[in-house]
């Protein structure tokens, strides 16, 4: 049977499972870095749209206080687990890394000439800058100020 959105049942329950844990790690990370899985648990268990089953899968993730990252990696192992991150999904997927010749940067480079490496991101900071090693004792070279 099709659901409301067009999705069979199994995945309808799959799509809304991921939007109901991403919900409860919002509430329960909204004002705070860390979180126990005890305290996350409970904010799941209010969520009517997640099943028992759903729920189980938490109680999989060793006790703990977590950052939300950490928490959804956790999430993920347990996933990967049960061997359902093909239909169930994950959360907080890393954006895909795609390689900088197959944007549409790049093909406009190419008409207008452009070389690849100015499409690369440059650093966000400067490395610091670091004194030349000199061996105790030894007397700076000759080129450099006293």
């Amino acid at each position: 049977m099709t659901g409301p959105n067009g999705w069979e049942g199994d995945e309808m329950a799959d799509q809304v499972w991921l939007e109901e844990m991403r919900q409860v790690l919002d509430e329960v990370y909204r004002d705070r870095d860390r979180a126990a899985v005890r305290e996350v648990y409970s904010c799941a268990s209010a969520h009517v749209h997640l099943t028992a089953d759903m729920l189980a899968q938490l109680n999989e993730v060793p006790e703990g206080a977590y950052t939300r990252r950490e928490m959804a990696e956790a999430i993920n192992g347990v996933v990967r687990g049960r061997g359902r991150q093909d239909t169930l999904g994950l959360l907080e997927r890393p954006p895909p890394i795609e390689a900088v010749e197959s944007t549409a940067e790049a093909a406009r480079a190419a008409w207008d000439d452009t070389p690849l490496e100015a499409l690369n991101p440059t650093p966000a900071a400067s490395e610091p800058e670091v004194p030349e090693f000199r061996e105790p004792g030894r007397p700076p070279p000759e080129d450099e100020e006293r």
